[in-house]
């Protein structure tokens, strides 16, 4: 009797043994996200194998990211990526997330330096990743987010307080007068269509309010690319008087048009090559002619 209950005992310990561990979804994630990098790295490995043979460069890529643990102090990233002839920023950072750091982050769209979406600070400028050449720059190549805006993660930055500033000058065309047919256009001078013309061409991108100083000292500074969305309208002749004086009015406030002091920088890194610093100072001269009595 007692060796039967011995043997019994002893099957009994055998199946505990052998009773798998059930896996929690922790687990699971855990083994996944371990493999995962694995294969990032294995792949990373095989890469950089190629890339010997093939003409290369290096970007060094600010990183970032407040809701990881570890990666909550900034740093920088090198990534070798292969070079081609008509390469751009845009291109080498899409090559570096698609085969090193799939958590590598930041903006673009439409690759046309249309929707102003992927300004960067590359090199010490402020640039579009979808414009800029690889081949006009040294390598290797520092690639961080705009200066003077908080960063969100990697390359991304928090825009909301530029298009406050945007949406503050009422940046859309309002006139006194429409025509009484529905249907017929209100018309513009080919010399007035000219004027405003470049002031049109704003995409914005930021890159003009990265790289101002009084911005970035300035909290309140309606900054150059809002002036310019105001002087589009406040130059439009199709705009009534009424409203043209509205505009003079917010731009020529304490934080308007007379904080610009004519450093030229925001006009040297738009990239659409918009005079924003002569935009600025015409709209000075509005302002004063508004403000004379001859009485």
């Amino acid at each position: 009797m007692s060796t039967q209950i011995e043997q019994q005992e002893t099957e009994t310990e055998a199946d505990e043994e052998t009773e798998p561990e059930v896996e929690s979804p922790g687990d699971r994630r855990r083994a996944q996200r371990d493999e995962r990098q694995a294969q990032e790295q294995a792949q990373r490995e095989v890469e950089e194998e190629t890339l010997d043979d093939e003409d290369t460069i290096t970007l060094k890529v600010f990183r970032y990211d407040p809701e990881i643990e570890g990666k909550q102090e900034p740093r920088f990233d090198d990534f070798r990526v292969p070079f081609h002839k008509g390469m751009t920023i845009l291109d080498a950072l899409i090559y570096a997330r698609d085969h090193y750091d799939s958590s590598l982050t930041f903006r673009h769209s439409c690759r046309q330096a249309v929707c102003g979406s992927d300004a960067l600070f590359v090199n010490g400028r402020q640039r579009l990743g979808c414009k800029t050449q690889i081949s006009e720059l040294e390598d290797p190549i520092r690639i961080e987010p705009l200066p003077h805006q908080e960063v969100v993660k990697d390359l991304v930055v928090d825009m909301e307080h530029f298009y406050d500033q945007m949406e503050a000058v009422e940046p859309y065309f309002d006139a006194d007068e429409t025509p009484d047919d529905k249907l017929e256009e209100q018309r513009q001078t080919r010399e007035n269509r000219e004027k405003v013309k470049m002031s049109t061409r704003c995409i914005w991108c930021g890159a003009c309010m990265s790289s101002c100083n009084i911005a970035a000292g300035d909290n309140e500074y309606l900054g150059p690319a809002a002036i310019n969305k105001a002087y589009r309208f406040a130059m439009d002749n199709r705009e009534g008087e009424d409203r043209k004086q509205e505009r003079l009015r917010i731009i020529e406030q304490e934080h308007g048009v007379w904080r610009c002091q004519t450093q030229f920088s925001c006009t040297e890194v738009c990239p659409k090559d918009i005079p924003l610093t002569e935009h600025i100072q015409e709209l000075k001269r509005e302002a004063v002619k508004n403000n004379l009595k001859f009485w």
